[in-house]
């Protein structure tokens, strides 16, 4: 504790003379145990340009995870690191309770009139939540064809026997299995991306396998088998979920033109052929508007690199 208390006055002296303002990340969340924590993260530029990340708080968040507990919470925290008057913006999920604790923390702040342009830039919300919201917006058009791949693959793997029956099919089948059938995880939406795209690559193995086995009952349709273009259109969400996760500095220049894409792939779909993809657009863009709404011009504008500015009118961008 000793160690602890020392270095945290280092970090407090450091904090204090940074150059600029500071960003802050926050999370609160409920653990399998019930019990509720909450994550406070300041991230800023250094004197020699470098982005540092430090944690200045991961502690217990009892209920009520209500708007004004949040914002208390977060207040304390911040004055406890004396840099109540440094905070420049705070990236948050979008739930209700995150949309209260934002207004009440903005005031505060606002009270002491900390915030830069009126905190015009204070919310951020999350790009890699948004992502998520909007896809799982999308994939509920493909639930039952879903369902019925996740209890395919369940099925073959509950044991040795059925996954070398299954080897056997692939091998009639002239199918080449992908290294392994994944399994998805309900937290993480990019696992049923590559579910989908696994159970759809051995289609033929499961026809076979509904008359070799039985047992086997769970077969998707014809129609519902009929997905690739799903799978085509949920590629390029794939693509940038696993570039903004695989970064441990995920900037707004790093993924602000990935994101734009999106927004304008999202709108071309809205003219598919194909009526499942048709409906899955629209209701991402429902997700998606209010997000690009507000986003700020400061950022989009400087996010733009020079190499990228022929795909923006390659893409007629106002």
């Amino acid at each position: 504790m000793n160690l602890y208390g020392s270095k945290k006055q280092k970090l407090k002296f450091r904090l204090s003379n940074v150059w600029g303002m500071l960003r802050l990340t926050c999370d609160v969340w409920t653990a399998c145990t019930n019990l509720g924590y909450i994550c406070l993260t300041a991230h800023f530029v250094d004197e020699n340009w470098k982005l540092n990340s430090k944690i200045l708080a991961f502690c217990s968040m009892p209920p009520p995870h209500s708007g004004i507990e949040i914002a208390r919470k977060v207040y304390h925290i911040l004055a406890d690191w004396k840099i109540d008057r440094k905070v420049f913006s705070l990236t948050l999920d979008s739930s209700s309770a995150n949309n209260d604790m934002v207004e009440i923390l903005k005031m505060r702040l606002g009270l002491q009139n900390s915030l830069l342009c009126n905190g015009e830039f204070f919310r951020v919300k999350c790009c890699s939540h948004l992502l998520t919201l909007m896809v799982q917006e999308g994939l509920e058009v493909a639930s039952e064809a879903l369902d019925k791949i996740r209890d395919s693959i369940k099925y073959v793997k509950a044991s040795e026997a059925r996954m070398i029956k299954f080897k056997e099919c692939a091998r009639k089948t002239g199918i080449e299995l992908p290294s392994s059938l994944c399994l998805d995880v309900p937290t993480h939406w990019e696992s049923i991306y590559l579910m989908f795209d696994s159970g759809i690559k051995c289609r033929r193995v499961f026809c076979l396998l509904e008359f070799e086995d039985l047992a086997y009952m769970y077969r998707p349709t014809e129609e519902e088998w009929n997905r690739e273009l799903m799978l085509k259109f949920l590629e390029p969400f794939y693509n940038i979920s696993t570039m903004i996760s695989g970064s441990s500095s995920p900037t707004s220049g790093f993924f602000f033109l990935e994101l734009w894409k999106i927004a304008h792939f999202v709108s071309i779909n809205y003219r598919s052929q194909d009526e499942e993809v048709k409906s899955m657009s629209h209701s991402m863009n429902l997700k998606f508007a209010p997000y690009w709404e507000e986003h700020s011009e400061i950022l989009s504008r400087r996010s733009v690199r020079p190499k990228d500015k022929t795909e923006f009118k390659r893409l007629n961008v106002k």
